[in-house]
């Protein structure tokens, strides 16, 4: 008897271990796959940025963010570095801000 509820934990404990991993699997996947479900492409979105900004692109990336699907572009224009999000679904830009922690990041690395 105690052999069958052994065997019986033993199943259950593996499944549960199964089902776990998988769910942290999924919960790991690679944000950036998302941009097969955007109606934004790269090129859309860096256009929308450098227009909105009146820069040049330097980078351009899919992220989700607060649970919304953005494509997260670096423009530069002069001396500053801008940070702009769009709308990964309409192409619309959401938010422009400098970009200030790439400065703090140099001035760490040249203190090395």
């Amino acid at each position: 008897m105690k052999r069958k509820t052994y065997i019986a934990t033993l199943v259950a404990l593996s499944v549960c271990g199964a089902i776990g991993g998988s769910y942290g699997a999924m919960a790991k996947e690679n944000d950036a796959l998302g941009i097969t479900a955007s109606k934004t492409s790269l090129i859309q979105a860096i256009s929308s940025a450098e227009k909105y900004v009146g820069g040049v692109a330097s980078r351009a990336e899919y992220e989700q963010e607060k649970g919304q699907d953005v494509i997260e572009v670096e423009v530069v224009k002069g001396t500053s570095v801008m940070d702009v999000l769009v709308n990964a679904r309409d192409g619309n830009v959401i938010a422009a801000h400098e970009d200030t922690n790439d400065r703090a990041n140099e001035r760490d690395e040249d203190e090395d």
